[in-house]
């Protein structure tokens, strides 16, 4: 690609037309010495008002001073102006105008993107949405990392000593090896996706998939929030998310986000769900610190996009939760078809659930299903929503 710096696409970001930075004879930035380094506190664009110690930090954590310009970067990479401000803004970056605050990793980024995009491997639109995923999910990751993991870390060990005597030393420890483990979890975490998507039965439903979706929701969590401390709130937040999080896993769901009082999950196999639906409930009964929780689950065609599920399906499923009973599951239609053509619960209206002889006499079904009261749900006209329990 060319760099276009006289077009409109200089000036976003806050970036203007021409190259701030000056150039040498040969097209160089930055005088005949290539860009100008940072120098500590980095420069005319990194003012007084940085401080030593993050500076010092970011250059380890990013392994490289603070070199060049955004303009300077986009020009380095053979990406114009345009193009980098949509992919820098795409992984999360504030617009910083014209100050030296990037690296050769920043620079080599925006080569790799371009170049994928030059191949024909990905789309312009594309790559601006692997940008996007990307940004946003390591942004929570490491919003997490510091809040939650290094804050506490960090804590001086000995009297006399300050945070930021222990912070350096302990982040070039943790670094490499944090690094190591996150590339090994998505590398995981990609070969399970993938071995899902292919495992499709056409190209379509590759991408609009039939998936099994629950949503599970405290109850009274709005008053709750009225009478516990942040702290206490905060606690009990976390051991639900961590408890769900658990139970999805080890059932062989997928987490697909958390929303504090709630979380959103989805299974291929409705059998699945349903079977994490109920471990849910049952062990948040068996916790005396917990509220009460209901639990709403829909199967259907889903549109995945960046991680996250969207449709009628997932809407269903959201509403069901809404007008569940206390510590029980309600489920949709199809996902009750879905149940017994597996022959995960009985066909409804049949007499009783013949025992399975070879078990012991246990029933031959898991999961036992009640027709409930027809009832109309908000966008989504009237459902006939079924009661989930186990088949005992």
């Amino acid at each position: 690609m060319t760099v276009d710096d006289t077009g409109p696409g200089a000036e976003r970001g806050g970036v203007p037309d021409g190259d701030p930075g000056g150039t040498d004879a040969s097209g160089g930035p930055g005088g005949p010495d290539g860009p100008d380094l940072p120098g500590g506190a980095g420069g005319p664009d990194e003012e007084e008002g940085d401080d030593p110690l993050a500076l010092r930090l970011e250059q380890l954590i990013l392994g490289a001073e603070r070199r060049y310009t955004p303009f300077q970067a986009a020009r380095s990479a053979g990406v114009s102006m345009e193009l980098a401000s949509r992919f820098w803004r795409a992984m999360g970056f504030a617009d910083i105008g014209q100050a030296r605050a990037l690296t050769e990793a920043d620079v080599l980024a925006l080569r790799r993107l371009a170049g994928l995009v030059e191949a024909g491997l990905l789309s312009e639109a594309m790559a601006v949405q692997v940008a996007r995923s990307t940004g946003q999910t390591t942004a929570r990751l490491a919003e997490w990392q510091i809040d939650s993991f290094l804050e506490g870390l960090t804590e001086p060990p000995e009297p006399g000593m300050t945070r930021t005597e222990v912070t350096y030393p302990l982040m070039e420890l943790l670094l490499p090896e944090l690094e190591e483990f996150l590339v090994y979890v998505w590398r995981r975490q990609l070969a399970a996706a993938t071995g899902r998507v292919v495992q499709a039965a056409d190209d379509e439903e590759m991408v609009d998939r039939r998936l099994a979706v629950g949503f599970a929701d405290l109850v009274g969590f709005t008053r709750l929030t009225r009478r516990m401390e942040e702290e206490e709130l905060g606690e009990l937040v976390e051991a639900f998310e961590t408890t769900s999080a658990d139970l999805v896993a080890a059932h062989g769901g997928r987490l697909v986000k958390t929303l504090g009082d709630e979380v959103l999950y989805a299974a291929d196999d409705a059998g699945v769900a349903a079977e994490i639906a109920l471990r849910l409930i049952e062990t948040m009964a068996g916790d005396e610190t917990m509220p009460e929780l209901r639990v709403g689950m829909a199967f259907g065609t889903v549109t995945t996009r960046m991680g996250d599920v969207f449709g009628t399906t997932v809407n269903l499923a959201s509403r069901l939760t809404s007008i569940a009973p206390r510590d029980a599951v309600l489920v949709d239609g199809a996902f009750a078809e879905e149940l017994t053509r597996t022959g995960d619960a009985p066909k409804a209206g049949s007499e009783g659930d013949p025992k399975d002889p070879g078990d012991g006499g246990a029933p031959a079904h898991r999961f036992a299903l009640q027709p409930m009261w027809q009832r109309p749900v908000r966008g989504l006209g009237v459902v006939e929503p079924w009661l989930l329990t186990r088949n005992t």
